[in-house]
C-alpha cells in the first residue's frame, strides 16, 4: 500500500507542476485516481512539505510549493 500512495503522490505532483494550482475537484478529474487514494497522496505530499493547501469558500485548491 504504501508504493502505491508514493506512486500516486509522483502522479499528483507531475500533476501539479505542469498544470499549476488546482482545485480538488480537478485534480481529481485529471489525475483519474478515487478519492481515497487522490486524498492519500495529498496527504503523503503534505507531510513531506512538496504542496500548499488553501480553502477559498467552499474549494479546496493544491499547488507545490
Amino acid at each position: 500500500m504504501i508504493e502505491k500512495i508514493g506512486t500516486n503522490a509522483g502522479k499528483v505532483w507531475t500533476l501539479l507542476d505542469k498544470s499549476g494550482t488546482q482545485n480538488i475537484k480537478d485534480l481529481k478529474k485529471s489525475s483519474k485516481l478515487t478519492d481515497k487514494d487522490l486524498y492519500a497522496a495529498l496527504g503523503w505530499l503534505a507531510r513531506e512539505g512538496k504542496i500548499s493547501l488553501v480553502q477559498k469558500e467552499k474549494e479546496l485548491f493544491v499547488s507545490l510549493i
